[in-house]
């Protein structure tokens, strides 16, 4: 008799292990479906399928994963199960969300579209496949316009489109692309430089079929654009800023907001969060003027950093090789901070000229296979306006210990990791990284005097302002005049930059309050476990728990930090 209630124990204990395996199946079942989903097939559209039929079927099969992940029990998932089902949901609503607010009808921003987002085709072509694989995306170029011009026109009978104001200058997006002869082109780089596994009989082969892809689908194409944009879009777009002046945009904004920094924060908060960011980081500029003995008003400090030209490189090359030596002297810095650091290493390269004129004033890249670096990219667009005392933040935003630095140790997490948060991202996640990792730059001593440091502080402010500036276009009925001169009274960014952000703010509403919130939340954490963990506080192991489960929300990030103090308590 005494044997029955240990059998009894035992097959209670193996009926609730193998209930609990059953939900992590269940999951692992879910992510495969995810994961080896094909909506359609690479070979024939080689640019990708871009229709609304297409956007339909997403969201349709979105809608079918997302109930099936509302029947798991959570109780019975691991940590790491528990996030990646909660990334999984907020990758399919969004798939939903775009659908039912007919999002991809505006696929433009004011620094990128999808004629611009070619230009992320153009790699060195290391082996012949890769060779052939670019070659049926340049002759796929004619069926990937005409996909975008029946979206843009569908877009523009219904509302939803980008307002005209953004658009001065944006000829240069389509026009640099129209060259007499088809080696000016910038798709044709990667042609001359082929492998050289190639034999002289497959070079000239490819170089024949580089003329005619050229020839026949790159150029009459960026013409087809330059007439559809001046003839047809441009006449009929809206003139209205906001995206609440879209069928639906209000609620569409709030969506953003929630989506952008994964919390549930209203337009109002986020907007008087900016306000609160921006009085502070002022005051704490005004502190670093007074070091660098500067006598006037604090607009004239300004006004001063955007003329002076002791803050200007001379050439391209100069502002390239400055950006270069601080990205080393960084590199060097990073094994006191980090337990691991990427395999993957970055280059240092200037914006492509054909989207530098509206683009950003740097950017990272991630490489596209094993085989390329990720890139840091810098824009020597318009020298004057790119001053040197700002490049130490943008290059630790934007490569280590930022972007490059985060992305590829999210890419290179281990096997147990599902593939699709390998190459997942998060803009509160990612970008609030990257503004922290400017704060960071400052403890490793990379900010060498005063105005590198007021840098670092005006592009803090340049962020604190976008929560002000995104929400007051898209909420509150903002102009543009209001934008520009709110950015100009708070920040030292020339007036160039200061212009084509506002640009990307009106275009890309919501993205821009994502790298505020994200760093406020990254340092109000670290700040948690300083007081928590006092003289024990381990900043090695403190960026290991943000890194380690890679990329995730921050209300995933918050329950992680505050479980690894719990357990250092």
């Amino acid at each position: 008799m005494r044997l029955l209630p240990a059998l009894l124990a035992i097959f209670i204990f193996s009926s609730t292990s193998l209930y609990a395996q059953k939900d992590s199946l269940a999951l692992e079942k879910i992510i495969n479906k995810f994961q080896k989903h094909e909506p359609f097939k690479r070979s024939e559209y080689p640019l990708g399928l871009y229709t609304e039929e297409h956007y339909k079927k997403e969201a349709e099969f979105a809608e079918k994963l997302l109930k099936e992940i509302k029947e798991l029990d959570y109780s019975q998932l691991s940590e790491s199960q528990k996030i990646s089902a909660d990334l999984l949901k907020y990758d399919l609503k969004n798939t939903v969300k775009t659908y039912e607010f007919k999002a991809y009808l505006n696929p433009l921003l004011s620094d990128s579209g999808f004629h611009l987002s070619l230009n992320y085709q153009i790699r060195d072509l290391n082996n012949y496949a890769q060779v052939r694989a670019y070659l049926n995306k340049l002759n796929a170029i004619p069926e990937y316009v005409d996909q975008h011009f029946k979206l843009l026109r569908e877009g523009l009978k219904e509302g939803i489109t980008q307002p005209l104001i953004i658009f001065e200058g944006y000829e240069n997006t389509y026009n640099s692309q129209i060259v007499d002869n088809y080696k000016d082109s910038y798709f044709y780089k990667p042609f001359e430089n082929l492998p050289s596994t190639l034999s002289e009989k497959q070079k000239d082969s490819v170089l024949n079929a580089a003329e005619q892809a050229i020839n026949k689908n790159v150029i009459p194409e960026f013409k087809r654009i330059k007439k559809f944009f001046e003839t047809e879009y441009y006449p009929k777009t809206k003139t209205a800023l906001g995206v609440s002046e879209i069928p639906n945009g209000e609620e569409y904004y709030d969506y953003l907001l929630e989506y952008y920094t994964t919390l549930d924060l209203s337009a109002d908060e986020v907007h008087n969060i900016g306000l609160d960011e921006v009085q502070r980081i002022n005051t704490e500029m005004k502190k670093v003027m007074a070091e660098t003995g500067f006598k006037g008003s604090f607009s004239e400090f300004f006004d001063f950093l955007r003329t002076d030209e002791q803050f200007y490189a001379e050439t391209p090359e100069e502002l390239l090789m400055f950006a270069r030596d601080i990205a080393k002297r960084i590199d060097a810095k990073l094994p006191a901070y980090f337990t691991k650091l990427p395999r993957k290493p970055y280059g240092v390269e200037e914006v492509p000229s054909a989207i530098a004129p509206k683009y950003t004033t740097g950017r990272y890249i991630g490489a596209s296979d094993d085989t390329q670096p990720g890139y840091y990219w810098v824009n020597t667009y318009d020298l004057p306006s790119r001053p040197k005392y700002v490049l130490p933040s943008l290059t630790a935003h934007e490569a280590v210990p930022g972007h490059h630095l985060q992305i590829s140790l999210n890419n290179e997490l281990g096997e147990e990791i599902p593939e699709f948060r390998r190459r997942f991202y998060i803009s509160a996640f990612g970008e609030g990284w990257g503004l922290y990792s400017e704060f960071l730059a400052e403890e490793m001593g990379i900010y060498r005097n005063p105005y590198e440091v007021f840098g670092k502080l005006t592009y803090e402010q340049w962020r604190a302002c976008r929560l002000v500036v995104d929400t007051g276009i898209h909420a509150k009925g903002w102009t543009r005049d209001q934008a520009v001169d709110f950015m100009k009274k708070n920040t030292a960014l020339s007036i160039h930059e200061i212009n084509t952000e506002v640009d990307r703010y009106i275009s890309w509403p919501g993205q821009a309050v994502s790298y505020k919130i994200g760093e406020l939340k990254i340092r109000e954490l670290r700040k948690k476990a300083e007081e928590a963990l006092g003289a024990d506080f381990d900043i090695r192991k403190f960026h290991e728990v943000i890194l380690e489960e890679g990329v995730v929300t921050l209300p995933i990030l918050e329950k992680r930090v505050m479980e690894y103090i719990h357990s250092k308590s």
